[in-house]
């Protein structure tokens, strides 16, 4: 048994070669960057925290900001020295196909610092046992990316990337895990950099056809985006949202991302599985299926409450009429002062929680304070006469499904 530190052990990656290992019976460390922080951590740090394990697997990476540089480069080589120094005797580190210190992207570039540095350093591993594994597009359930690529595939029409012709080899989450065993266990023969990747190369269309069937849908029916506009959305969406797409995928994904299967299947023993194959051995339910389908969803739910929070509010403070808005409030017995006070106080209210909300400044809570507050005003629209309920546009009734929506929009953002 061997007592191994995963650094990265939270992430997607981490967590299944942490598996692995615990499974095949080693003590097994998961830091995260709460407890090992690479932009943050000292070497003196991180020698006291590789000391005592007999191999290091860095599973930490980032896919975009300016802390790339500091996560793959300087804090990568601060271990890199710390295990040495510490005298760990085995180290893993997971890096990327496609990685050279002349790539056109920054993540390239970032990424291709440790791969040069142990090469340069150690080319024979006889100071420290380093290997590095360098993964194609990973596939499995809890990959940020894969969820992403289901959501496109389960959509109506799937969009068609790069004329669909854009070619990959994906790898399988549970080979790279295995992978990353028997190297840790100092078992895998191959040369000290293995490209990990599938064991044949794919098109954008042909792993959207595989993902449709393993969500159990019928054939996908594609349509063409425009590559001027696939670049927008390459700009746009790392400032709007979580998406995992950018700028720099969109260029690595262009230029292909292939390479010889050879080396991974001699340091498995095997042949790497097929996409759809791998996929097979741990079907789809029903989970599955809805979180594809409510991954656009659910970011278009929580801006649509917000702007309606937004236009209540400034509706309110006098972009409806505010004589009217005053009948109303006088048939709920308020006047002059106290009238003010509910209508502006209330219009301020709703647009405070309309921008916290838009800006997924604590959901969860924002949508907690707008079930609060839209009951309060149920509670008083009740005093209202009838004709305010009977309206054939039912202006108060429309709450009961608004009140669902947060509650739908509070669990998807829990």
């Amino acid at each position: 048994m061997l007592r191994i530190l995963i650094v990265g052990g939270s992430g997607f990656i981490g967590r299944h070669v942490a598996a692995e290992l615990l499974a095949a019976g080693h003590e097994v460390v998961a830091a995260s960057r709460r407890t090992l922080d690479l932009r943050r951590d000292d070497e003196a740090q991180l020698i006291a925290a590789v000391e005592g394990f007999d191999a290091v697997a860095n599973c930490a990476g980032l896919a975009r900001g300016a802390s790339m540089a500091l996560v793959h480069g300087e804090g990568t080589l601060r271990l890199v020295r710390a295990c040495v120094a510490a005298g760990a005797p085995r180290f893993l580190h997971v890096s990327a196909l496609g990685v050279e210190d002349c790539g056109e992207t920054q993540y390239q570039r970032t990424k291709a610092v440790v791969e040069d540095f142990l090469q340069d350093f150690d080319p024979a591993g006889e100071k420290l046992d380093w290997r590095v594994l360098r993964p194609s597009l990973v596939i499995g359930r809890g990959g940020v990316s894969f969820d992403l690529q289901l959501a496109l595939a389960a959509l109506p029409l799937v969009p068609r990337i790069g004329g669909g012709a854009w070619r990959m080899q994906p790898v399988h989450v549970d080979d790279l895990a295995e992978v990353a065993r028997r190297l840790l266990e100092g078992e895998a023969p191959g040369p000290r950099k293995i490209d990990a990747v599938g064991p044949a190369p794919m098109t954008t269309d042909e792993l959207s056809q595989v993902l449709r069937a393993w969500l159990g849908l019928g054939r996908p029916r594609f349509f063409d985006v425009p590559t001027p506009l696939l670049a927008l959305g390459a700009h746009v969406a790392p400032r709007v949202g979580d998406l995992p797409f950018n700028a720099e995928l969109l260029t690595l994904l262009s230029r292909g991302n292939v390479s010889d299967p050879a080396p991974l299947t001699l340091a498995l023993g095997r042949a790497p599985l097929p996409v759809d194959v791998a996929l097979a051995r741990h079907p789809a339910c029903d989970a599955d299926r809805l979180a594809a389908r409510l991954y656009f969803l659910r970011p278009s739910l929580r801006v649509s409450l917000a702007a309606l929070w937004l236009a209540t509010g400034a509706l309110s403070l006098g972009l409806y009429p505010v004589a009217q808005s005053e009948a109303m409030l006088a048939a709920l017995g308020l006047h002059g002062a106290a009238a003010d006070a509910a209508l502006y106080g209330g219009g301020l209210l709703d647009l405070l929680l309309g921008a916290l909300l838009l800006m997924r400044w604590r959901p969860v809570a924002v949508g907690l304070a707008q079930l609060a507050s839209m009951a309060l005003y149920t509670m008083l629209a009740a005093r209202l006469p009838a004709e305010y309920w009977l309206h054939p546009f039912a202006p108060l009734l429309k709450n009961l499904p608004i009140a669902v929506a947060l509650l739908v929009m509070i669990a998807l953002e829990a």
